[in-house]
């Protein structure tokens, strides 16, 4: 499990309540080990900078140094992230997962590493059962339209052939909210990598796009604005 993969996946939001809306699109994401990053190019190259901790330090010391801080200690046990890559200079990840492992290859912990389309981003740790289901309270502001209340119930496996991940938020006895990420693996080879480019051109560039569109949508239709929370950057 240790070299880069591609899912390709399909994407689904649902929401709920106080209107009904939903949308589904299709895209690629990348699978790959820290210790074994695949070189960079022009169509996927992986950055510290991109995600949480010191940019001037490598993707694994900044999960290691946020584990650390939590009492964990790997001992040099593999990690395993689930993200976009940068593409032709740009990348958005709503959400990356790491699979963060003992030396001994059990799980010690999960962390769901989520960016809004203000620039924030928020780390959750979390520790899954056996089915890699998990619950935690939302502290990040993410959509206009939700505030910071409720719960998350998280199922995230670990992916193997197939990727299935599961984001629903609790509140007031209802579930307004559901987000599903489901895909197929395969081989990160050169041919694999160009083809999923052709058939998702800009991928990281449509999915930012995606999202304030739907904002738009919903806008729209009078989903009333949340007031802005400025979350940790």
């Amino acid at each position: 499990m240790t070299a880069p993969a591609l899912y390709d996946c399909t994407v689904r939001h649902t929401r709920t309540t106080p209107l009904r809306h939903a949308f589904t699109y299709r895209t690629y994401q990348w699978f790959v080990d820290l210790d074994e990053l695949p070189r960079d190019r022009l169509l996927a190259s992986f950055r510290a900078a991109d995600h949480f901790g010191d940019p001037a330090r490598t993707i694994r010391a900044n999960v290691e140094a946020y584990l650390a801080r939590h009492g964990i200690d790997l001992a040099g046990g593999p990690i395993r992230l689930l993200t976009n890559a940068r593409s032709f200079g740009y990348v958005f990840n709503p959400l990356s997962v790491y699979w963060c492992h003992r030396a001994d290859g059990s799980l010690a912990a999960v962390i769901a590493e989520v960016h809004n389309t203000y620039g924030g981003r928020h780390c959750y740790l979390l520790h899954t059962d056996e089915r890699g289901r998990a619950e935690t309270a939302k502290a990040f502001y993410v959509s206009p339209f939700n505030d910071v209340s409720g719960e998350y119930r998280l199922t995230l496996p670990e992916p193997g052939g197939r990727l299935a991940l599961t984001v629903a938020l609790d509140r007031d006895g209802g579930r307004p909210f559901v987000a599903s990420l489901r895909g197929r693996r395969r081989p990160a080879t050169g041919l694999a990598l160009l083809g999923a480019a052709v058939r998702h051109p800009f991928v990281t560039v449509a999915v930012a796009v995606r999202i304030r569109l739907q904002g738009i949508r919903l806008y729209l239709r009078g989903l009333p604005v949340v007031p802005r929370t400025e979350g940790p950057r």
